[in-house]
């Protein structure tokens, strides 16, 4: 079923396609705004108008989008800051583009093709941002000597938990900032907390067992079934696991057809 956009939608495009921009934008095919003070604006694509926000229509009817996979930061690590730049605005158009459209199909009550392109933009972003952070850090490592990002410490916070809290400059000295203290509690009491802790400790220990059980239960089932499978590569892959005392259990004994 080809899908459609809806009423509110189209008739937002239609009023915005009826705007005349200014004089001192120009519009040219390989470049989206072109503005005669500002500088240079790229873009991916060239519309216009609202429906850069929306997929090209020949993708309407589709119930499968064949995209690529997402950066790598190995990728991403040869480029240029000014590439990176681009790359950014055109990753942030294509994840707002993407977000539209999961929305439209949702109030189309249709299943949105490709979801997982979204998941791929956002990967690519966040493998972006990282690389970014690397050469900001060396950059300042080599001039400074110091990373240039804000520095933090670890602190507990009303429930007694474990959290990162990131250091900021305040005009007031800290013990006298009222405001940043009922804000900030970094304090717990033991005996409100003690029982809270408790439970939730347990609560982490019994899912980091089931886990653990579920690799069990799945290697026992890979050796039961495969029994000449390599066993270098269930070490490499589970390494908290004994596979060496697994392959001696009675559950990982394989099928023998009798003759």
């Amino acid at each position: 079923m080809a899908f459609n956009l809806t009423r509110s939608a189209i008739g937002i495009i239609r009023k915005l396609t009826s705007i005349s921009l200014p004089n001192n934008y120009i519009f040219t095919s390989n470049t989206h705004i072109i503005s005669n003070s500002s500088g240079k604006c790229f873009s991916s694509q060239v519309t216009k108008n609202l429906m850069e926000f929306f997929d090209s229509e020949e993708n309407w009817s589709l119930s499968e989008v064949k995209v690529g996979r997402s950066w790598k930061k190995e990728e991403l690590r040869i480029k240029s800051n000014e590439d990176l730049h681009k790359l950014w605005y055109v990753l942030l158009k294509e994840k707002n583009m993407l977000l539209t459209m999961e929305h439209e199909y949702k109030e189309c009550y249709e299943a949105f093709p490709s979801p997982e392109r979204i998941d791929k933009v956002k990967e690519s972003m966040v493998n972006l941002e990282d690389i970014i952070r690397e050469r900001n850090k060396a950059y300042w490592l080599l001039e400074t000597g110091q990373t240039g990002e804000r520095p933090g410490k670890p602190v507990y916070n009303q429930l007694g938990l474990r959290t990162f809290y990131k250091m900021r400059e305040h005009i007031l000295p800290k013990d006298m900032n009222r405001s940043w203290w009922k804000k900030h509690k970094q304090w717990y009491n033991f005996r409100e907390c003690d029982r809270f802790l408790s439970l939730y400790r347990e609560k982490l220990f019994l899912e980091k067992r089931k886990a653990r059980n579920r690799d069990k239960n799945h290697v026992l089932g890979l050796l039961k079934r495969f029994p000449d499978m390599d066993i270098s590569i269930l070490k490499e892959q589970y390494p908290h696991l004994n596979i060496d005392r697994l392959k001696l259990n009675r559950k990982a004994d394989p099928h023998f057809i009798p003759s």
